[in-house]
C-alpha cells in the first residue's frame, strides 16, 4: 500500500506527515490452480440475471433495504458524504493510553514528517512528557475513523480504533468457585513464567515450516509432519498446577 500524506491539526498548528504502514504480511503467498493442468484460476464478475460477465465500469454500489431491493449510490454521491477531515488528523482531545482497551486497536502507521519539522518534534516530545495520547478523527480509504497518536522512540505512531458498536465482550460466563490454595499456586506459576516482551524472539513457526517445506519440495523431498509434543493431562487442577511448577 502506498504511503498516505496527511496533516496533524493541533489547535492552530498544522504538521504535515506521511503515514507509513507498520505491519507487513510475511505469509507465503499461494495461488489457486486448476488441479488438472496446474494453471491459475481467474475470478470473473458475473451477473446471473443478464447471464453476462460484468466489467468494473458497469458496476455500481447498492444498499439493500429490502430483500433484493436496492438504493443505488454513485461514486460521486458517496464522495459528497465524506467528512471534511478527509486527509487530516483532527485532534479532539488527549487521553491516557491506559483507558483504552487493546481490543479497540485496529491498524497502526508510523508517522514521519514530510520534511524536517520543529513542530513534529515538539508535538512528539509534548506527548511523551505528558504521558498522554492524542485522540483524533480522520478519513482513510473512504472510511471514517477515530484514532490515537502516541509517542514511540522519538517518533509518532497512529493507531486507528474500532467503534464501540464493533466491539463485543458478550459471552456466557458461569461463576465457578476458586479455592485459595489453587489461586496461590496459579499466581506462583505466573511469577515463575514472568518475562519481558521481546517481539524479535517470537517467530512465526507455521511460516518457517512452510518456507522449509518449499525448499524441501524444490529438492524433490517429501514434506515431513512435525511431531507434536506429548502433553501431560491431569483431571485434578491442583495436581496439574503442582506438576507445572516442578517442570
Amino acid at each position: 500500500m502506498p504511503n498516505i500524506h496527511s496533516t496533524i491539526s493541533f489547535g492552530l498548528v498544522n504538521i504535515p506527515v506521511v503515514m507509513n504502514s507498520i505491519v507487513h504480511n510475511n505469509d507465503a503467498s499461494f495461488h489457486q490452480l486448476h488441479k488438472k493442468c496446474l494453471k491459475r484460476i481467474k475470478y470473473v464478475k458475473y451477473c446471473p440475471h443478464c447471464k453476462v460477465d460484468v466489467k468494473e465500469v458497469d458496476i455500481v454500489k447498492g444498499f439493500e433495504y429490502e430483500r433484493d431491493v436496492h438504493i443505488v449510490f454513485s461514486k460521486q454521491e458517496l464522495n459528497r458524504l465524506k467528512p471534511e477531515n478527509d486527509g487530516v488528523l483532527d485532534i479532539v482531545s488527549f487521553v491516557s493510553l491506559k483507558e483504552i482497551d487493546p481490543a479497540y486497536f485496529e491498524k497502526s502507521y508510523f508517522l514521519t514528517p514530510e520534511k524536517k519539522s520543529k513542530a513534529y518534534s515538539l508535538f512528539c516530545k509534548a506527548l511523551e512528557k505528558s504521558n498522554l495520547v492524542a485522540l483524533c478523527k480522520t478519513v482513510l480509504h473512504s472510511k471514517f475513523y477515530y484514532a490515537i497518536i502516541r509517542s514511540v522512540n522519538e517518533g509518532m505512531v497512529l493507531t486507528t480504533l474500532y467503534f464501540d458498536e464493533e466491539i463485543s465482550f458478550e459471552g456466557t460466563l458461569e461463576k465457578v468457585k476458586v479455592e485459595a490454595q489453587e489461586l496461590n499456586l496459579a499466581i506462583k506459576l505466573i511469577s515463575q513464567m514472568k518475562g519481558k516482551f521481546e517481539p524479535a524472539l517470537y517467530k512465526d513457526e507455521y511460516q518457517d515450516n512452510v518456507s522449509k517445506a518449499i525448499g524441501d519440495k524444490l529438492k524433490g523431498e517429501k514434506v515431513k509432519r512435525k511431531r507434536k509434543k506429548t502433553s501431560f493431562k491431569a483431571n485434578d487442577l491442583m495436581k496439574a498446577l503442582e506438576k507445572s511448577l516442578r517442570s
